[in-house]
């Protein structure tokens, strides 16, 4: 089987569509994973398709997000997850275990393989050759379910990697110059397949870096070949025997190709409050900085860490300065731990955070009233870290630390020698914090599912109508996050089970006033920009205004996942032109019409919109065969729940 990288794996996974950039497509599900802040969700859907077993060949649900328990709604939660994992035959990583996509990349991502995900960071397993893509909760339900993930056949982007990395260089360096070059959007309908002599100069945990962060380009998934030094990663994880070789072809065609010199890539940072606004360090050095939290699933790593450990070594973090480091793994945090580094750490005056996702997104940690924090993350969104006015700006893990130690924005080169890290031949294998999916012969069918009282009944959509009338709720500009729709944080993220609590807070940060007004209007509607509902995987901006009689979303452009979210729960993503939107402020009375036409037509059609004035315009309802059947249905679990 011949072509890129991306064109193998889907054509061995392939089950309905042709391979053609733009089509729907429809791929088999080799391996599911879910965090807690999304996935009770997604149990609660699964349960709702009514099957005993999941599935797939292999399916995790772990706690991560969720881990700071100040009151009964998470460990509730995680009680929850922990009996639906029993019961369906899904494996349990528990909570101290470690963030989701470090530990899957360390235990079970494989080469070849198939994976979805309920979270955007999904593609880290791109790291190690797995096609990994990042969906909402409904998706992986369904996929759990057994059926394909269905998506719109991405064009193959080639970033041909040549040269190394200079002393100093890190890999998030190189995904940064990135997002410099493409922005936000740049990866919307395209896979990044990373190739070239470069690439074997990076690790599989450098590899994952970059992969993760792809989703901040807005790409579908992001992929490493399988070489020998995949080989070498699954050989120190005790699991070389799931290696097989895997690259693209040397004639393989690609629409679009990148050349990316890492010997020309410097120390780079995005400053407030986006990814792709990147500049060299060195062009904003000298910033007064409050805090420097290290970790997340885009940098947590051994070699991150050990890194971090060598730089402070006998050292001491100014006053005025907090330093967090957060492990991504237990295996990660035993390794230092038995080598001296944790206790380098602590030394130099690091506070140590559990193995979770923590003060990424805004869980702990929160800094000062308009702080200035550097952190090795993946998103610096406005608010995200828990208070609003912080600046965030996102670094490579030797710019935080270099930074941390001078006490102001610091481009590492200026510290001398770097530290020599290398990967361990083998690292200490320890499963026990992951309970294993029962067989199907020693499961109990009857085990008990306890739901706390903060888990609500799951709501569901309502077919559209053909004619309605709405009221734009809120009007907005381009690039509105998910976030930006339903806050995360640790207020709002245990209020995930709990749909009628969380809709109090949609457009919490933009507009407080919104849910009252949504519930006054009966139905209404959302005009955006361009991207709209980029950033997280979080299906809960969409099922939220659903509960709340949001019907339609007039935008520009979508960010795919958002977009997939919004069919799913019923909603009408149309597009219409910039200027037509202008003419559309808060408040404004819209009459639709034509709905079910432009479901039923080949492709979509055009719904027309009628303001009171009487001024119309054309809103496009671009659709599938398959999504104008979930959208006539109310919604993909209507739609499953009618099969």
């Amino acid at each position: 089987m011949r072509g890129t990288l991306v064109e193998k794996i889907i054509r061995e996974h392939l089950v309905e569509g042709t391979l053609e950039p733009g089509s729907e497509i429809a791929i088999r599900v080799d391996q599911t994973l879910t965090q807690d802040a999304t996935g009770t969700m997604a149990y609660l859907q699964f349960e709702a398709i009514g099957l005993d077993r999941v599935k797939t060949e292999l399916s995790v649900s772990y706690i991560d997000h969720n881990t700071l328990q100040v009151g009964f709604e998470n460990a509730d939660d995680h009680l929850y997850l922990a009996g639906v994992a029993r019961k369906h035959g899904i494996h349990l990583s528990r909570a101290g275990n470690g963030i989701c996509h470090q530990v899957h990349l360390e235990r079970f991502a494989r080469p070849g393989r198939t994976l979805v995900g309920s979270d955007s960071h999904t593609p880290t397993a791109g790291g190690v050759g797995s096609l990994a893509i990042g969906v909402g909760g409904l998706d992986v339900a369904a996929a759990m379910a057994g059926s394909p993930l269905y998506l719109t056949a991405p064009r193959v982007r080639r970033v041909e990697l040549v040269g190394e990395l200079p002393p100093w260089v890190a890999a998030k360096d190189v995904i940064l110059e990135l997002l410099r070059r493409l922005t936000v959007s740049g990866g919307v309908g395209w896979a990044m397949e990373y190739g070239g002599p470069g690439v074997a100069t990076l690790t599989v945990p450098q590899r994952a870096t970059i992969a993760n962060m792809g989703a901040e380009l807005g790409a579908t998934t992001s992929i490493f070949p399988s070489d020998e030094r995949t080989r070498e990663w699954l050989r120190a994880q005790d699991r070389e025997e799931q290696w097989i070789a895997l690259e693209a072809d040397q004639d393989a065609e690609y629409e679009d190709r990148i050349v990316l010199d890492l010997g020309q890539v410097e120390p780079l940072v995005a400053q407030p409050h986006m990814p792709d606004r990147v500049v060299p360090v060195r062009e904003i050095a000298g910033i007064d900085i409050d805090q420097v939290a290290i970790g997340s699933c885009t940098n947590s790593s051994y070699v991150d860490l050990m890194t971090a450990a060598a730089m402070v070594r006998g050292k001491t973090i100014p006053p005025g300065v907090s330093f967090v480091v957060a492990p991504g793994s237990r295996q990660v945090l035993a390794a230092i731990t038995r080598n001296g580094g944790l206790a380098d750490l602590i030394d130099a005056g690091a506070r140590i955070l559990e193995t979770a996702c923590g003060p990424c997104l805004g869980v702990g940690q929160a800094p000062r009233s308009g702080a200035v924090t550097v952190r090795s993350f993946n998103r610096n969104f406005e608010g995200r870290s828990g208070t609003l006015d912080a600046g965030v700006y996102l670094a490579s893990v030797e710019t935080c630390v270099a930074s941390a130690l001078i006490g102001k924005l610091t481009d590492p080169r200026d510290l001398g020698t770097p530290p020599s890290i290398a990967l361990p031949n083998a690292f200490r294998v320890d499963d026990s914090m992951i309970v294993p999916a029962a067989h199907p012969a020693k499961r109990d069918r009857a085990v008990e599912i306890i739901r706390g009282p903060n888990i609500k009944p799951l709501p569901l959509a309502e077919p559209p109508a053909d004619e309605m009338d709405v009221e734009v709720l809120i009007a907005l500009g381009d690039n509105i996050t998910t976030d930006d729709i339903l806050p995360a944080g640790a207020k709002l993220l245990p209020l995930r089970s709990n749909v009628p609590a969380y809709a109090e807070h949609v457009f919490g940060r933009i507009d407080p006033s919104f849910p009252a007004r949504a519930q006054a209007a009966g139905a209404g509607c959302i005009v955006g920009g361009a991207n709209y509902g980029q950033g997280s995987s979080r299906e809960h901006a969409a099922i939220v205004p659903m509960y709340l009689g949001v019907r339609a979303v007039l935008a520009e452009s979508f960010a795919r996942i958002h977009r997939s979210n919004l069919i799913n729960f019923g909603i009408l993503p149309l597009v219409a032109e910039p200027e037509a939107l202008k003419t559309l402020p808060q408040g404004t009375k819209l009459h639709l019409s034509g709905v079910h036409a432009a479901i039923d037509a080949p492709g979509g059609g055009d719904v027309r919109v009628t303001t009171e004035a009487g001024e119309a315009l054309t809103a496009r309802l671009s659709l599938t065969a398959r999504e104008a059947k979930v959208l006539r249905a109310g919604g993909l679990l209507n739609s499953l729940r009618e099969r």
